[in-house]
């Protein structure tokens, strides 16, 4: 579970912010948006297929 500690006299925009970086460095933002719908097998073969060869032509 994620958790930030707010101080004593810090804004809560800024303990927000620092809460928001944290969950998209865990991963935690993208695990809920794959999650979201369901997606067949064959579907999450073809999306990996596809960043595969994007990245082949990025190299």
């Amino acid at each position: 579970m994620t958790s930030v500690k707010v101080g004593a006299n810090e804004p809560l925009e800024s303990a927000l912010k620092r809460f928001k970086r944290k969950c998209q460095k865990d991963g935690i933002i993208g695990d809920i948006r794959r999650k979201e719908a369901y997606e067949k097998p064959s579907e999450q073969r073809k999306k990996k297929q596809d960043a595969a060869r994007k990245r082949m032509r990025k190299n």
